[in-house]
């Protein structure tokens, strides 16, 4: 089912916080619901999620390329008040707090009074494949498809921090951005990075994706990109910037976006729920199948390019191994160039059928400190599922 609509007006008043409740309503989709299909303005084709706020998934098809077209990039917000139009002339970045010199940039000046800079990173929502888990868990019902590898071009947040005079014993930084909740006693969007990792020289706020400014739905005119971590803390819409002397405890940090602490994958049990909790960061490693799409038939005796992504939070993919036997023996698929520590890496396995019958392949990705993926994986919220995946094949 396909249908086309604009931004606004929106069909219905939703709010996802990603399995933590708010006073806004919470409209969730069943994990065997029918997909279907919306064209938003500026976008193609996508799987929708939620019409307010928007939230669509890109159609695997679109990973066959190793940067994800900004018409179909994923669409994640949480909350419903959306700008429709914003001026580039009269918007302004604030960046103030704990500074000596408070600043009001505008697109202008960031493009012309700074050194640009681009990485390639990927963005991947934290609850990414939230629809596969087992047990079953609340929240978007997302598949593959809440994430986007793409080049994006901006100014170093540590530039801009230089600039306003960050005073010595700033902790954090928090982020702002212009969206909004429609009802009173929702908590504001507003995530937060200690000073340090804001300061690295790689954190960023990009104005550019793939060399064209940032579409609308995903964040336009300024977002904040930080490689290697989930989505969440990629702020989209950003306006303000607070430097702070001490520790932020907004909601979307000390209530939502938590996972078990010092615990691989985020890993609990539905009987035993981790009572040491802290916020969601690094990326872990994982990597899931693109071609053959599952119910596709191959050709018996005829070679077939199985082929997929891996990636992790930057510490780089060593190797990616496939399993015909599930699990019981593993050879080693072929990588693609490196695009970049922080984006994905595409890998292949070459398969001859030799009769007809189903074939079902494992897939486990491994980086370059040894960490690998498990069998299973679970936890409250859904977030950072990295579980081995399989893939059915028919051969006739």
């Amino acid at each position: 089912m396909k249908i086309y609509i604009a931004i606004y007006p929106l069909l219905f008043l939703v709010i996802f916080s990603c399995n933590t409740k708010t006073n806004e309503t919470a409209t969730i989709a069943s994990a065997d619901a029918k997909e279907m299909f919306v064209s938003p303005a500026e976008k193609d084709s996508m799987l929708l999620l939620t019409d307010r706020p928007p939230n669509l998934e890109t159609p695997l098809k679109y990973f066959l390329q190793d940067y994800t077209p900004n018409n179909v990039f994923f669409v994640r917000w949480h909350l419903s008040s959306i700008p429709s139009r914003i001026d580039p002339d009269t918007f302004r970045l604030k960046v103030n707090g704990n500074v000596d010199k408070p600043l009001a940039l505008s697109l202008d000046d960031l493009k012309t009074k700074f050194k640009p800079y681009t990485i390639t990173a990927l963005c991947q929502c934290a609850g990414n494949s939230r629809s596969f888990f087992d047990p079953h868990v609340p929240g978007g019902q997302w598949k593959n498809g809440a994430m986007g590898n793409a080049k994006w071009t901006g100014v170093k947040l540590k530039d801009i921090l230089e600039q306003a005079g960050a005073k010595a014993g700033s902790k954090e930084v928090s982020f702002n951005g212009l969206d909004g909740p429609a009802m009173q006693g929702t908590p504001d969007f507003i995530k937060s990075l200690q000073y340090d990792h804001a300061a690295d020289g790689e954190v960023m706020i990009a104005y550019e994706m793939n060399g064209e400014p940032l579409p609308l739905l995903n964040g336009y005119p300024l977002k904040l990109i930080v490689p290697g971590w989930y989505a969440t803390y990629w702020v989209g819409m950003l306006s303000e910037l607070q430097v702070l002397s001490d520790t932020f405890h907004g909601f979307w940090m000390s209530k939502a976006y938590l996972v078990p602490k010092d615990v691989a994958n985020g890993n609990e049990k539905p009987d035993s729920l981790s009572k040491d909790m802290h916020p969601i960061n690094k990326m872990d490693v994982r990597s899931l199948f693109v071609s053959p799409e599952p119910g596709i038939t191959i050709a018996v005796g005829k070679a077939t390019d199985i082929q997929g992504l891996a990636f992790d939070g930057g510490d780089g993919i060593a190797k990616v191994e496939m399993s015909e036997d599930s699990g019981k023996t593993w050879k080693q698929a072929r990588l693609d160039a490196d695009l970049g520590k922080y984006a994905w890496q595409r890998w292949h396995y070459n398969f001859t059928p030799v009769e007809k019958r189903t074939y079902v392949f494992w897939v486990k990705a491994t980086n370059s400190k040894g960490l690998t993926q498990p069998f299973h994986q679970w936890n409250r919220s859904g977030y950072m599922r990295n579980e081995i995946e399989s893939l059915s094949i028919n051969a006739e």
